[in-house]
Formats: structure tokens, C-alpha cells, sequence
């Protein structure tokens, strides 16, 4: 780009966004700072509290690499009830439009669906300022709240929500689909095949990397010598239910040397805390999330990754934990379906193993001989799960990839 030539302004919608811990918010802003490198002015509207912790604060304007953040007050209430995500999701919406409208030197919008209003904000200033949209679809709805039981697809809500969906797959220039299911399902909402991108997120392979256990200061400060440890990190949701194997672990407290530690957030954590509450486990831990500059050293506190994708979601949700598994070399205990993304992954690599949800026997078998795996046959699993991160899952090609797609080059 010349001197003379006017910055391209890109505006990105989201809820969540650096330092809020989600993952969306994370990939968001990876994008975000590359165009940024690339020459772009890109500013930010997202939430001025936490998504999953409503009483976190973040400053309402801040640059970060490069990119100008605008955080919106009355924007996240918590993630207590559906009534309460969709209040903020509304305030956060309409707040988007006005500012939106208003954002001088438009040239394009990049909106994915956390939450699945800020679609809505993204097509009326589309509409209004008559500039192209990039829809990156993380997640689907109505589909998640139909299959996980809160609505019904037959439901006056379900199916304004699916209208919506229609009209922002028509207007958008490029759509960016995380894997060959969730594809699908778009397609069967509107035939926009020659539009969309099959691309999976990238792990944040700047951050991760691969740590012996001797030589992982993290894992000495909060795992006993000699444990095998099963680890869950990241959001516990409606779709990614751990209760197969949180049920297993109860049963095997007389196990020597075998510990469950679950990381992070979440509606679902509720659970893991309760049934600890009350069960009171010896084998079983409950840990918040990890600051994000320490991740590489909580993941690689694992023997194994328990990765989990609901039986009914897949193709609804992304199983994006997966990846962070995988740079950190550790093999992978999917609890889920076969055929989905992750047991593509998993099976094809023979990378991990694959359960059932609700075969709680099964879990306790297979865990156990996860175990007794040698531990040079783990090591060699991880390094295969490593090289498929970098042969097709790097950062560097992933980010570089999408930022081509949201300049329409790709």
C-alpha cells in the first residue's frame, strides 16, 4: 500500500475479546492483528465486562497491537440463563448498530456469532453503509439451543432465528465455516457453496509448546509426583458435556496414581463443582482458567486431553480445545461421537482414543488403559499430533489464510 493510499478501516462485532479468556475472543484478535500488520485500520466493538465472569472489567477504549477496542457497557450479564445471555446479547447489538453507523471510513465488517445477535448489528450497518460483511460462523443457532433441548425447531423463535440466518448468508461476501459438518448444516439453511471457506481455527502455537513434566514448573506446583493426570481445560458448555467421564472418575478412586483435573469456566462447570461438593473425590480437582500467558504450561501438565463433543452438536460447535491439546504434544481422550471433526482428527492421526457418551464402563476401560500405555507410546503420540498442528494446523498459514479471505483475495 502506497503512503498516499487511505488505510482500508475493517470494523469487527464481537461480544468477547482480549483479555476476556474465550477463545473466540482470542482468535478474533489474531486476526484482527495481523490486518493490522498488513496495513488495515481495524477497530473493535466488543463487551466492556466478561462473558463468563460478568464482574470482570475491561477498559472501554485500548489499543492492543494496533487494533483500537471500543468496549460497550450493559453488554454481558453472565451466562446464568438463556433469558439473560439473549438480554445482553440485544443491549450489545444495539449499541453495535449506533456505533457502527456512525465509524467513519467504513470499508468492510468482520462479525462471527458470539453472540448470535451481532449478525443482526452486522447486517443493518451492512445494509445502511452498503459495505461487504465477513461472516465467521463459530458456532450455530437455533441449531445448538434446538438440539440441546431449549427450543424446538418448530418454535416462532427457532425459526426467526433461521430467517436471520438466511438473510446474512445472502449478504455476506465470504463465509468462513470451521469444518465439513458444520458446512453442511449452512448449506441446508442456504445454498452458499461458492462463497464459503472450510477453515478450522489455529491453536495458539505462539503460546503452547511442548514441556516435560520435570521441566514444567506449573505442573510441580499443582500435581503430586508420579500422577497421570486426565486433564479437561476450557469452557465446560451444554455441548461439550464431560459427565461420562467425571461419572468415571468416581468410580475409580481406588486407582493409584490416576488424578482428573478440570480447568477453566463455563454453565457446565456447575456440575464438575457440585458433584466434587458432594461427592467429596479423592482423584477429582476443579480449577478456574489459566492466565493465558501461563497455558502452555497448565496443557502440558496433562498425560492425556479430554476433549468433549455432544452427541447432537456436531457440526453446531467447533471442538476448538482439541488444538491446543495437540501443539502441546499430548495425546487426546475424545468423548463423543464418531463421525465428527475431532474423531476425524483423532482416528485418521491415531492421535487418541474415542468414547461414548453415557458408556461410563467404556470410559473406566479405556482410561485405564490409557494408563498403562507406555509412556515413550504417549510421547510418540503427542509428536504426531504435534506435526499434524504444524502441517496443517499452524497459526502462521491458518491466520494468514483467513486475513486473505476477510481482504477477499482467497
Amino acid at each position: 500500500m502506497s503512503k498516499s493510499a487511505r488505510t482500508s478501516r475493517v470494523l469487527m462485532l464481537s461480544q468477547v475479546y482480549p483479555p476476556d479468556p474465550a477463545s473466540v475472543g482470542q482468535h478474533l484478535h489474531d486476526a484482527a492483528a495481523e490486518l493490522v500488520r498488513r496495513g488495515h485500520d481495524v477497530k473493535v466493538l466488543a463487551s466492556a465486562r466478561g462473558y463468563d465472569d460478568p464482574s470482570m472489567k475491561y477498559a472501554r477504549h485500548e489499543i492492543r497491537d494496533g487494533v483500537q477496542i471500543r468496549r460497550l457497557p450493559l453488554s454481558s450479564f453472565g451466562k446464568g440463563s438463556i433469558p439473560v445471555r439473549v438480554a445482553a446479547g440485544m443491549a450489545l447489538m444495539l449499541q453495535e448498530i449506533v456505533h457502527g453507523l456512525f465509524t467513519r471510513n467504513l470499508d468492510s465488517i468482520l462479525v462471527s456469532t458470539s453472540p448470535p445477535m451481532c449478525p443482526i448489528a452486522a447486517m443493518i450497518i451492512s445494509f445502511v453503509r452498503r459495505k461487504p460483511i465477513t461472516y465467521w460462523v463459530m458456532d450455530l443457532n437455533p441449531d445448538q439451543m434446538i438440539e440441546l433441548g431449549k427450543i424446538k425447531e418448530s418454535s416462532f423463535p427457532a425459526r426467526v432465528f433461521n430467517w436471520l440466518n438466511r438473510r446474512i448468508l445472502k449478504r455476506s461476501r465470504r463465509i468462513v465455516a470451521l469444518d465439513r459438518f458444520m458446512a453442511e448444516r449452512l448449506y441446508r439453511k442456504q445454498d452458499v457453496r461458492e462463497k464459503t471457506v472450510i477453515m478450522p481455527p489455529w491453536p495458539h502455537d505462539d503460546h503452547v509448546e511442548m514441556i516435560d513434566h520435570a521441566d514444567n514448573p506449573w505442573r510441580k506446583e499443582h500435581v503430586d509426583d508420579g500422577q497421570f493426570v486426565v486433564m479437561y481445560s476450557g469452557n465446560h458448555g451444554f455441548s461439550t458435556p464431560v459427565t461420562t467421564v467425571l461419572q468415571a472418575s468416581l468410580q475409580m478412586q481406588d486407582v493409584e496414581g490416576l488424578e482428573f483435573l478440570f480447568i477453566g469456566g463455563g454453565v457446565g462447570k456447575k456440575e464438575v463443582d457440585e458433584t466434587l461438593g458432594r461427592e467429596k473425590p479423592t482423584n477429582v480437582r476443579s480449577m478456574p482458567y489459566q492466565p493465558f500467558d501461563t497455558l502452555r504450561f497448565s496443557l502440558s501438565a496433562a498425560d492425556v486431553h479430554l476433549v468433549s463433543v455432544g452427541t447432537d452438536v456436531v457440526g453446531v460447535v467447533h471442538p476448538c480445545k482439541i488444538y491446543g491439546a495437540m501443539a502441546v504434544g499430548r495425546p487426546i481422550l475424545l468423548l463423543g461421537p464418531d463421525p465428527c471433526h475431532a474423531s476425524d482428527l483423532v482416528l485418521e492421526n491415531d492421535i487418541g482414543w474415542q468414547i461414548s457418551h453415557g458408556d461410563v464402563e467404556r470410559a473406566i476401560e479405556v482410561i485405564r488403559e490409557i494408563q498403562a500405555t507406555p509412556p515413550e507410546k504417549l510421547r510418540e503420540m503427542g509428536r504426531r499430533a504435534q506435526e499434524v498442528v504444524r502441517r496443517d494446523l499452524s497459526k502462521q498459514d491458518l491466520c494468514g489464510r483467513f486475513c486473505d479471505v476477510v481482504e477477499n483475495k482467497a
